[in-house]
């Protein structure tokens, strides 16, 4: 019996008759996106869960933590890149490559025998991630349907269950064998690349005859849009780093510490569908305004609560981020039409690169105030941001047939 699935049609230009307006998903093809998503971003973003460990393994202070995720993510400044040329070439090639790229890397980083090597392990591993995104995020909105918030979400789960889940999986791999034993964790990415290579949808590359890219035409939008991102990735990537830390200087386990990431990126999946699904009906604007004014409150709430309050607000802060991830993606393939893949890596790489510079400044802050200081930090970067989600462009809404 031989598995077919449906052909892949791109409509990379939505304004001709070049591509095939979808009423509906393309669910196969989705749902391997969306796992091999999960893998990707498991492997390659497990690091706040073992992040301790290393620190005391390699002797080093907390400043390091900052430092090291900021190497982790800084690769994916290259994906506006990656998706430019992914969107001249067509095909699945980098999302196959990059998974590899992302999985391998992520097996090594137990076997590192100083932070140098560390260091370049996990710029390399991010520059994997940056070939993975762009057209991934690309392939989602093609084969999506017309709901294509709801599609990108699902999508977009996959990758959030897998940040969610991994580090604790990390932690326990740690905890029980060492940090040599994560090479563990590369497996099941290399059990799933065969099947990758033969189903995932495979773009079209750009028609030359399609309208060339004017960023300067764009770079209003785009700017707001961008430090927008940036900034909710600062408020994020400082939960995501810090927090551990500062739970295991308190005396917690590596494994409690890994848990708070899960809380909060497990249940974000509830705002990542939820912002998708109320995007759709009724416009990503006043979905983005509500969710970054909730996480900023949120997030001051937490730094101030203890006992099961602390753990209700931290998963409530995801809600609150994580539905506007799906709706900032759109909205920036929505800015470059031929170029979408670069859209999505200026929206979702490039700004998490932003972020991830703003957490190497916040590094040397928690060393020398405290680790609650880098967290306070993070809630006046999210207060930036709400002005400029009042400037994004309107759009998103899908009026029913």
């Amino acid at each position: 019996m031989i598995l077919t699935l449906p052909p892949f049609y791109s409509d990379m230009d939505s304004s001709t008759s070049a591509g095939l307006d979808r009423v509906h998903a393309d669910r196969p093809r989705l749902a391997a996106l969306a796992w091999a998503h999960f893998l990707n971003d498991g492997a390659a973003n497990y690091l706040p869960g073992v992040l301790p460990a290393i620190l005391v393994s390699l002797n080093l202070s907390v400043t390091y933590a900052g430092l090291f995720m900021a190497a982790l993510l800084i690769g994916q400044a290259l994906q506006p890149l990656t998706g430019l040329l992914a969107d001249r070439i067509g095909g699945r090639l980098f999302i196959v490559v990059g998974l590899a790229g992302a999985s391998i890397g992520g097996a090594l980083v137990g076997l590192m025998p100083n932070r140098w090597s560390l260091l370049g392990l996990l710029i390399a591993t991010g520059l994997c991630n940056s070939l993975f995104h762009p057209q991934s995020l690309a392939a989602v909105r093609a084969i999506g349907g017309r709901r294509h918030g709801g599609s990108m979400s699902i999508f977009l789960v996959g990758g959030e269950i897998g940040r969610g889940a991994w580090p604790v999986i990390a932690s326990w791999l740690v905890t029980a064998r060492g940090l040599h034993a994560l090479w563990l964790i590369a497996i099941p990415s290399l059990l799933t690349l065969p099947v990758l290579w033969r189903y995932a949808p495979a773009a079209a590359p750009r028609p030359r005859e399609a309208t060339p890219l004017h960023l300067r035409a764009h770079a209003g939008p785009l700017a707001r849009l961008v430090a927008f991102c940036a900034l909710r990735s600062v408020m994020i990537l400082s939960v995501v780093t810090f927090l551990p830390v500062l739970w295991h200087q308190g005396g917690g386990s590596l494994t409690g510490g890994a848990s708070f990431i899960t809380v909060l990126l497990l249940v974000g999946i509830i705002g990542n569908l939820g912002g998708g699904r109320a995007g759709d009906r009724i416009g990503r604007r006043p979905v983005i305004i509500t969710a970054i004014v909730a996480g900023v409150a949120l997030l001051a709430g937490f730094m101030g609560a203890s006992g099961l309050l602390a753990w209700v607000l931290l998963a409530l802060l995801g809600v609150a981020l994580f539905s506007t991830l799906p709706l900032t993606v759109l909205i920036a393939q929505d800015i470059l039409p031929e170029n979408r893949s670069m859209g999505s890596g200026l929206a979702l790489g490039f700004s998490n690169a932003l972020g991830a510079l703003g957490v190497v400044a916040l590094g040397p802050v928690a060393d020398v105030w405290g680790v609650s200081m880098a967290l306070w930090a993070a809630v006046i970067c999210g207060g930036l941001a709400i002005p400029l989600a009042l400037s994004l462009p309107h759009g998103g809404r899908v009026v029913e047939a």
